[in-house]
């Protein structure tokens, strides 16, 4: 995969960070923390995948089908990777078509790599054309963090999203903001900023989607241990994860993933 400089949105939200963190007193030094901006500014950072399309069919011709789409960022795109089996939903279209009771999974993303929160209905929109889905699972809220944007702000947003697809009769399932605790292309204590922020996110990210009908899986939680013990989780930029890290969201989320599919085979 093709490496470029971290895109100029990621720079300036990593400044900002470090600029209101200084401001609120939640970190010292802010020699420190101007440096670590810098030195996150001049990473490379993984790309989208241009020749990665994420529209498939997974599974066996006579199984029962099941149409998966995935709304958010970067990580429901496949950031990181360079084979569709190998992102999240490649990964996850696999683990539902296995076994006896596998689905015939027809997989797509509408997700955009940067989006947040407030990018989900032009999503929504697309999701909803032609053939609805019958589950839709949202990845978003690192952006969000990143900026440091009011966290019931950028839920609502969230939640209007999956209340437009429960209105749709599409079962949702949200993976709220992961561990940015856990990511290496930020140092402390800037890496300690971002993970709060990550953490403000999800409690009201659980909240909003709850309220709107939707599941949420917390993928802080769930996964954010093994993300820091393991720095294979991520892809070479630090920042992404790997194919290993998205196995270990893909079986974070697939309990609810696999309920919400058989909710949706009685509509």
């Amino acid at each position: 995969m093709s490496e470029r400089f971290i895109p100029s949105g990621l720079a300036n939200r990593l400044g900002r960070a470090a600029t209101l963190s200084l401001i609120a007193g939640t970190v010292g030094g802010a020699a420190v923390l101007a440096g670590q901006a810098f030195a996150a500014r001049h990473r490379r950072y993984a790309q989208p995948e241009l020749a990665l399309a994420l529209r498939a069919t997974v599974g066996r011709a006579d199984a029962p089908p099941l149409r998966l789409v995935l709304l958010g960022d970067s990580s429901a795109l496949g950031v990181g990777v360079g084979r569709l089996d190998e992102t999240i939903g490649g990964q996850l279209a696999n683990l539902l078509a296995e076994g006896p009771n596998g689905r015939r999974v027809h997989l797509s993303s509408v997700g955009v790599s940067g989006s947040r929160s407030t990018d989900l209905a032009t999503q929504v929109a697309r999701a909803l054309l032609g053939e609805r889905p019958d589950v839709a699972v949202i990845l978003i809220g690192a952006n969000d963090a990143t900026t440091l944007r009011r966290p019931v702000e950028a839920a609502a947003y969230l939640g209007a999203a999956v209340h437009r697809l429960r209105e749709a009769r599409v079962e949702v399932v949200v993976g709220t903001c992961p561990d940015l605790g856990a990511v290496r292309a930020i140092a402390p204590p800037l890496r300690n900023v971002v993970g709060w922020s990550g953490r403000r996110v999800a409690r009201a990210q659980t909240a909003a989607v709850l309220d709107a009908g939707g599941t949420v899986v917390d993928l802080a939680t769930e996964t954010g241990a093994v993300f820091r013990a393991d720095a294979g989780t991520l892809c070479h930029d630090g920042y992404h994860p790997s194919a290993d890290g998205y196995r270990v969201w893909a079986h974070a989320l697939l309990p609810a993933v696999a309920a919400a599919a058989a909710v949706a085979s009685r509509h």
